[in-house]
Order: C-alpha cells, then structure tokens, then sequence
C-alpha cells in the first residue's frame, strides 16, 4: 500500500509533519518500538509506530531518526500520548533525513493503525499473487497448446518482463535473439559454471540456468537477461524441457529409420533396399552425403554416460539437431547430407564446421574428449559402408590425438596405423629402436635422436640437415653412422628408414 491511502483513511485522523513530496512511498508493513535503535528488526519499507519512549533530550531524536533513515523505513507514526505533541527536534530530524512523519492522535491506537495497514497490504498482496497465477495459467496453457519456443518467449517478455533465449553448449541460439559472438561466451559461461543458476556479466547482466538434466556437452542453457528470479527461471526451464522433449519424441522415428539404414548398409544388404531407405531417410541417391562418427567421454573416466550416445548427441547439437545419431558399440555413426543451404556444399565445410562448434565445448569442458571422423564425400547408398568405416578409423585418428575433428584425407598416411595400434605395442617398438639412442644421448649429450629426425626430415640429405641443425656436414656423418651402429638398422636402406621414422612418431 501506499504512504497516500494511510493518510487518506479518516478513521486514522493522521496527520502529515514531513514528507508532502513523497505520499507514494510504498509501505510493506508496521513495526512498533520504542527502541532508541531498532535497526536489527527492521528489513525496509515498513511504517515505524513509536510513543517516544526513547527521546530523553532533543539530540536522542537526531539519532533515532538516522537509525531509521539508514534502515530504509518507509515513514515515521510518532504518537502524541507521553508529550502531548510531536517535538520539534523530531520534525526537524525527519525532514533533514528525507523522511515521512506522521501525528497520531491519543485517541487513536496503534493497534488500529496496524490492523489497517495490515489489512491493505494483504489486499495488494492477495491482488499481486491472483496476478501472478493468472500470468502463470496463461504460460502453461501455451505450453500445453503446443506454443514453439518463440511463442512462449513472446508471453513471458509479455506477462513477466523477461527477455530470453535458449543456447546450445556450442553456442548456436536455438531460439530467442543473442549475436553470435555473445551467444559462444555465453555458452562458455554455462559449461564451465561450478553450479546454475548463474549471474554472469557479458555485456550486459545475464542469468543461466539449465534447461534438463541433459549432460551439458548436449545440453541447452536458458539465457534470461538481467538478474532473473530463481523460481521464474526454473519455471521457464521447465517449460522449454518440456517443447524439447516434444520435439525429440518427433525425432526418435527418424532416428530408428536412420539406425536400420546403417546396420543394412554395414551387413551388406541389396542396393535396391538400401536406395529405397536412403530415400526414407530424407536423401536421394544421387545426392552427396558424408558420415560422421563420433564419441564424447572424459578422460580416465571409467564410468559415467555412454560415449557413444553422448557423441551422437553432442554431432546432432553441433548440427543444429537437423540430423540423427544412431550409437553404435564404440561411436555414434550421423549421415549428413551436403547441402549448401545446411553445412555448405562440400565435406570440408561440413568439418569446419563441426571444429569451430567442437572448440567451444572442448574450451568449455576440458576433462571432456569429444573425438570427431568425417568420411569423404559419397553418393549412392552402396558407399554407406564404406563410409562408416572411414570415418570411424577418422574417430580412432581423432581419439589418439586428444579429441578434435579428423577427415577421411587424414587417415591415409602412417598416422593411420600408429593410431590403430595399441598403445603398449607402440610403445614397445619405439623403445626397441630407439632406447639405444636415448641411453647414448643421456650419458653423452650427443643429440642422435634429433640428428636422426632432422635427417629423416631432410629425406637423407646430408647438407640440408646440416643446416637445420646448423652444425657442420661432417658432425651429421658421424652421428648418422652412430645412430646406424647403436640400432643395427642401415640408414641408405629404405625399410630401415622407415622403421625408425614410425619409431620416432610412435614414441
């Protein structure tokens, strides 16, 4: 209620001291004291109803007045029963400070000054919530009608003053309106927050919360701007979780057409059969695709989400949920059609792509390998297997690295068969080359194992490693006949060359 309908109630009598210019001062409430400092029970806002049992001389009221002023109290009741009047010094301590006074007469209790009071802000109060549950069943009634995120955003700016939008964890806007460049540092802020919601200042003040319990490498971030109620957030998350899993719902037909798609294509089934569920699947025959394989997981963890549903999940985020992930034993395997109005017209935009979005997530969430192959450009659905395989060696390539984006051209070198070796039979080829040459450098600081890089770098020459090196042609002789008598291996010989180039890459 307002410092107006107090003074306008004429049972009240009350009668104005100070404060003329400020009759709409909102009141929350009543505290009666006659504590000459009762700022520990005072939260704002409230009308302070004192007898002036605590003014012994004229300076008590300075003090009195400060302690309210300071407390934030909407306005000052004193009453006439001990002094027979309001004293000067009090009047003037209110007006210095700004503040609000009221007479009340003896004839008119505080009792009945509270109950008014009392009365009308439960009124005001009754009014805010029959408002607050009118906008509330309004909301959810869209929400139950089947309103789309921009519908929803629309009535809550509407009803509740929120401006919002949602991002993915690789900073697409899914809907709602952010640039681009805000949206990637706001969905930096939500991946890396300790706990949501959080307030975070991005050019501006804005709150996240999280949209489900999805793991937050595929998860969605509600982006309120301001500093939003916590209750209006969750509620408004709760509201695009549930227009999320409505459109997953939809999308899980796709996803089994696309699983008995790829588990045709991989057992070898009849072109015919396949071309006619290449085509269910939204693609024509004749149309380019690529396939991507994928597989999301933290490192050394040895439980948690499954790598391969959490990789398909984290493909179709990065695309923006325009295709389906189908998770295989090992990695997720997503068909994408090249189109140029989706992921450009060509598998290398397809990949740069999936690496900008992937860094934000790798930026975001570094105990997280999200390992990505991408097969080459194909048409027709007999080069689906195929497909499936290439990217897959691309993943494994991708995995051996630390995570990232491959493509198929990758694959096609020694990289290939070192990242589809295991680790301790890698390990061990280096050292049976190679350990001799560590154990020469260390006791004689010979540097054979760079000469020996530096050479195989050079293809064999002489003089172009001398100058890497910048060490005299002969010094690269010798140490080159030493590397050849340490390993037994013969430097002009081809296969020798190779073997320890691997042993070189491998260690």
């Amino acid at each position: 209620m307002l410092l107006r309908d107090l003074l306008s109630a004429p049972e009240l009598r009350l009668v104005l001291l100070t404060g003329d210019e400020t009759p709409d001062r909102e009141i929350s409430g009543v505290l009666i004291t006659d504590l000459p400092d009762p700022r520990r029970y005072l939260s704002g806002g409230e009308l302070v109803l004192t007898g002036l049992m605590w003014r012994r001389s004229p300076g008590d009221s300075a003090r009195f007045v400060a302690a309210l002023a300071e407390a934030g109290v909407a306005a000052i009741g004193a009453g006439d029963a001990r002094l027979g009047m309001v004293p000067d010094d009090l009047v003037a301590a209110c007006r210095e400070h700004g503040l609000p006074l009221l007479e009340v007469p003896v004839e008119v209790s505080f009792g009945a000054v509270t109950d008014f009071v009392g009365r009308r802000v439960a009124a005001v109060q009754a009014g805010d919530l029959r408002g607050a549950l009118g906008r509330h069943r309004r909301i959810v009634a869209a929400v139950a009608e089947g309103a789309g995120l921009r519908e929803l955003f629309a009535l809550v700016e509407t009803e509740l003053g929120v401006t919002a939008a949602v991002v993915s964890a690789c900073g697409s806007v899914v809907a709602g309106a952010l640039p681009e460049d805000q949206a990637v540092r706001l969905a930096r802020d939500y991946l890396a927050a300790v706990r949501l919601p959080v307030v975070v200042d991005r050019g501006g003040r804005f709150t996240l919360f999280a949209v489900d319990r999805a793991h937050r490498a595929a998860g969605w971030a509600l982006v309120c701007r301001g500093e939003v109620d916590a209750e209006i957030g969750f509620e408004l998350a709760a509201c695009v979780a549930l227009e999320r899993t409505r459109a997953e719902a939809g999308r899980r037909v796709e996803r089994r057409l696309a699983e008995q798609l790829i588990a045709l294509a991989c057992s070898g089934g009849e072109p015919t059969e396949l071309s006619a569920r290449l085509r269910t699947c939204g693609v024509d025959p004749a149309e380019p695709y690529a396939l991507v394989a994928a597989a999301a997981s933290r490192r050394g963890a040895t439980d948690g989400p499954d790598p391969a549903l959490l990789g398909g999940q984290v493909v179709e985020e990065l695309l923006d949920r325009r295709v389906v992930a189908v998770a295989g034993a090992d990695a997720s395997v997503t068909l994408v059609p090249l189109r140029g109005d989706a992921y450009g017209d060509d598998r290398d935009a397809l990949a740069e792509r999936l690496r900008d979005r992937a860094a934000v997530i790798a930026a975001g969430l570094p105990a997280l390998t999200v390992s990505v192959g991408v097969s080459g450009a194909l048409t027709g659905a007999q080069a689906i297997r195929g497909g499936v395989e290439e990217a897959g060696h691309a993943r494994r390539l991708a995995a051996a690295r630390g995570g990232g984006v491959v493509t198929g051209d990758e694959i096609y070198t020694h990289a290939l068969l070192l990242a589809t070796t295991p680790g301790e039979v890698r390990s061990s080829f280096a050292e049976r080359l190679l350990g001799p040459l560590f154990d020469y450098d260390r006791r004689h600081g010979a540097e054979l194992v760079r000469t020996l890089g530096a050479f195989l770098d050079c293809t064999g020459s002489w003089n172009a490693c001398a100058e890497r090196l910048h060490v005299h042609v002969n010094t690269v002789r010798y140490r080159i006949r030493r590397v050849e008598e340490l390993t037994g291996r013969d430097l002009s010989s081809m296969a020798d060359r190779v073997d320890l180039f691997l042993a070189l890459r491998a260690g």
